[in-house]
């Protein structure tokens, strides 16, 4: 079994964290944040030690109309440089690129002319060889990379092994992200697959990220049982804020890491301001019994937002209506 690296009152200096608060939190309300909600965050995570921000998709125009998202669907250079101007800063920005609704050779520009450090590859198990294709253009370009399989909750063991070993040997990205996307993995999971894949990464050179969702109530716990075996970029968001039941609080994980260049109060200093506010407008995230039942039964929560959205409460007719049970 995976052995501890560390213990949990210990310090890894290889440990990095991502702040995904726009790019997760924006499938929430369509990325219509305001430009001093993104400014006011890029200065928390600076002021709080954060290592990566994700400021969003990487979206192909030509799929998505730009008239019915926020700009951080799109995540344009000139609008980027409106935040963070050179970012001359310690923490690093991040772009998600879906593999199949990005145009990367048009809208990936080579470093060079790019205030984004690193390039977020988001793929499924059956689009690998189209994801290390798009990791080795933006490497190339002179990004980091990760390339992020999404829902390996779903997948064969032996399909997950062949990919992870594909992805190891033949992408030049320099981590590999565990992603519990239906959030209905327990830490015992997360342990065994977190050691699969740091084996198999390891064996090329690579790192190992996770990103969590929070359907059960357990993205924290999952992220820190990931990290005590050696996953080193772990993702979080502000109050949670993400798809469906959210992510990994990132005053959680900051809270809870022993590294002393983490500073929690710029984070609540931000809640303050403007989650609160944001939550008390009506935006919608957070775990609730639809989101635990869709992460229990390891589907797409896509039900479940529906049923958020049209405001149900019959959770049990819900729980028949997804399984099938009468």
């Amino acid at each position: 079994m995976a052995e501890n690296r560390g213990n949990l009152t210990s310090y890894r200096p290889d440990i990095k964290v991502m702040d995904c608060t726009l790019r997760d939190g924006g499938l929430v309300n369509n990325f219509e944040f305001t430009d001093e909600f993104v400014k006011d965050l890029y200065e928390a995570n600076v002021a709080a030690g954060v290592d990566y921000m994700e400021f969003g998709y990487k979206a192909d125009k030509d799929i998505f109309d730009e008239k019915e998202f926020g700009k951080w669907k799109f995540c344009k250079e000139e609008d980027i440089r409106a935040i963070v101007g050179e970012n001359d800063t310690p923490l690093k920005i991040s772009v998600m690129a879906d593999v199949g609704r990005t145009n990367m050779k048009r809208d990936i520009p080579p470093k060079s002319e790019s205030v984004v450090d690193m390039v977020r590859v988001a793929t499924y198990i059956n689009t690998i060889p189209a994801a290390i294709e798009m990791a080795n253009y933006c490497s190339d370009m002179g990004y980091e990379v990760t390339v992020n399989i999404m829902a390996i909750s779903t997948a064969g063991e032996n399909e997950l092994d062949l990919a992870l070993e594909l992805l190891a040997s033949q992408s030049k990205a320099q981590y590999i992200y565990l992603v519990d996307s239906y959030g209905s993995l327990y830490p015992e999971q997360i342990r065994r697959l977190a050691d699969k894949y740091i084996k198999i990464a390891e064996k090329y050179g690579k790192s190992v990220g996770i990103h969590a969702h929070n359907n059960q109530q357990l993205a924290f716990a999952n992220t820190i049982e990931a990290c005590s075996i050696g996953v080193s970029l772990l993702d979080a968001t502000v109050s949670g804020m993400g798809r469906g039941a959210g992510n990994c609080y990132s005053e959680l994980l900051l809270g809870f890491l022993r590294n002393p260049k983490f500073n929690i109060v710029p984070v609540l200093k931000f809640i303050e301001k403007h989650m609160v506010p944001l939550k008390a407008s009506g935006v919608v995230w957070g775990c609730d019994v639809q989101y635990m039942l869709t992460g229990q039964t390891n589907q797409h929560p896509r039900t479940a937002i529906a049923f958020t959205k049209a405001e149900r409460t019959d959770y049990a007719k819900y729980y028949t209506e997804i399984t099938g049970d009468e």
